[in-house]
């Protein structure tokens, strides 16, 4: 019997199996793929670094680098230990917007309020993945700014200038992308119509309602707290 009767010829041979990965792209690509990698790497740790920082207790490190640890946390950042606390918050708080536009005609138009935690709170309702911008952007903005501010809008501290501009930017980010003719402006001008001139945002803040079986009693009345008018 033939010895080589079951071997495949020569020319049928299988080729070898290819690289994968980044040992399979050629070597400027492979190079770009590690640059890019670091560079992702350090960022990261650059991140986590002063976010430790930031919520480990005062030390020397953390005192000598202050300033830049304060200028990459704030204001998007910031951590919060709210649900820790011995008393945790017992409101509903729910920001709302309005806009002072003004037509083609040259008409400066008023809008109506518009809530915007109302609209995060219907895009978060019955989704499985909710977004995080949805769930806590305004709602850190809104503390941030009252925690730099007094009950007068007046800033208290060098980051109230920072907690204005941070706010403002989301509201008119959210204006931009969620235009709607009757609760964006109202009186029958359209966003797209006009341009906005300024801006004004409030608090409409409500006690959570005391248990049934609780002998507490609870003023559930909305509050309400108007930021000045802000130009645009």
């Amino acid at each position: 019997m033939d010895s080589n009767a079951h071997e495949p010829p020569a020319g049928d041979a299988p080729p070898p199996p290819r690289a994968l990965g980044i040992a399979g792209l050629s070597t400027p690509y492979r190079v770009v793929t590690v640059l890019a990698l670091g560079a992702v790497a350090l960022g990261a740790c650059w991140h986590l670094a002063l976010v430790f920082l930031h919520v480990a207790p005062s030390n020397t490190l953390s005192k000598q680098h202050a300033r830049t640890i304060d200028n990459w946390v704030y204001p998007e950042f910031e951590q919060n230990w709210k649900l820790f606390a011995p008393n945790p918050l017992q409101q509903n708080i729910a920001i709302e917007v309005r806009v002072e536009a003004r037509t083609a005609d040259g008409v400066l138009v008023t809008g109506n309020w518009r809530g915007l935690s109302a609209e995060d709170g219907a895009a978060i309702r019955h989704s499985l993945l909710p977004s995080h911008t949805e769930q806590n952007e305004l709602r850190r903005a809104w503390d941030f700014f009252t925690g730099s501010h007094d009950e007068d809008n007046k800033a208290t501290g060098e980051r109230g200038e920072l907690a204005e501009q941070y706010l403002r930017r989301i509201a008119l980010d959210r204006l931009k992308v969620r235009t709607d003719a009757d609760t964006a402006v109202g009186k029958g001008a359209h966003l797209a119509d006009g341009r906005i001139v300024r801006i004004q945002l409030r608090a409409a803040t409500t006690a959570v309602a005391a248990p049934k079986w609780s002998d507490e009693k609870t003023d559930t009345r909305t509050y309400y707290r108007e930021l000045p008018w802000w130009t645009v």
